[in-house]
């Protein structure tokens, strides 16, 4: 990997890992655990492909397997952010932006349950059978709600950074606002409705409403 890969990655896996410790796992919230360490993960995926995705995600679950307070073996969480990693670098655009939120709300969903039921299988492998004690449906159910609900959030602000970091064309002086644009269709995509139609709608309404106001006054004056 570059350099500037290794670089942005540690740092947005550092800082994943602060959050998910001492924030997102104090929450308390019934059933799974939002991950923002897979939400990381793959965004960083969807911009570097397969094999940065693969890399990426081996050295943020091996760092996972040993911050405090895991209580797994190590390497556990390497394996399967290594495997979700690569799988969702082959969903990378070939043109590297994202026409729609449908692909990418797809692909976390499958990274969050394929990525439990991952980690559930290679616990009962190794005798770890607390999947089974909290219901491993009630997990599947759970983690793919919470992550989907949180990757708008995360997802494109990282593709948005790491593209930046690439050099990429398409990370030029205008990428806050495709960053927008991005967030815009990740929130929109799934209730169907179209943000940018509704603030043109918004800016009509309210020059008509200058304008209404202007003749207003101005028959005022006439009289």
């Amino acid at each position: 990997m570059r350099v500037n890969r290794i670089l942005l990655s540690s740092a947005l896996v550092v800082v994943a890992l602060v959050i998910q410790v001492s924030v997102l796992a104090r929450l308390h919230l019934p059933g799974a655990v939002p991950d923002l360490m897979l939400l990381t993960v793959l965004g960083l995926a969807l911009v570097y492909g397969h094999m940065g995705g693969a890399l990426v995600g081996f050295g943020a679950g091996l760092l996972a397997d040993l911050a405090p307070p895991a209580d797994h073996a190590a390497g556990r969480y390497a394996l399967v952010l290594c495997v979700i990693g690569y799988l969702a670098g082959l969903a990378k655009p070939e043109s590297g932006r994202l026409k729609s939120a449908t692909g990418p709300m797809v692909v976390v969903v499958a990274a969050a349950i394929g990525s439990t039921l991952l980690y559930a299988g290679v616990g009962a492998l190794v005798g770890d059978t607390a999947a089974r004690h909290v219901g491993l449906g009630s997990l599947l159910f759970t983690a793919a709600l919470y992550d989907l609900l949180l990757a708008p959030f995360v997802v494109p602000g990282i593709m948005a950074l790491a593209r930046r970091a690439e050099n990429d064309p398409l990370a030029d002086s205008g990428s806050g606002a495709k960053a927008t644009d991005i967030s815009s269709g990740w929130l929109s995509g799934g209730t169907g409705l179209k943000i940018g139609s509704q603030r043109n709608g918004l800016r009509v309404k309210a020059a008509r409403a200058r304008m209404a106001r202007a003749g207003r006054i101005k028959g005022v004056k006439r009289l």
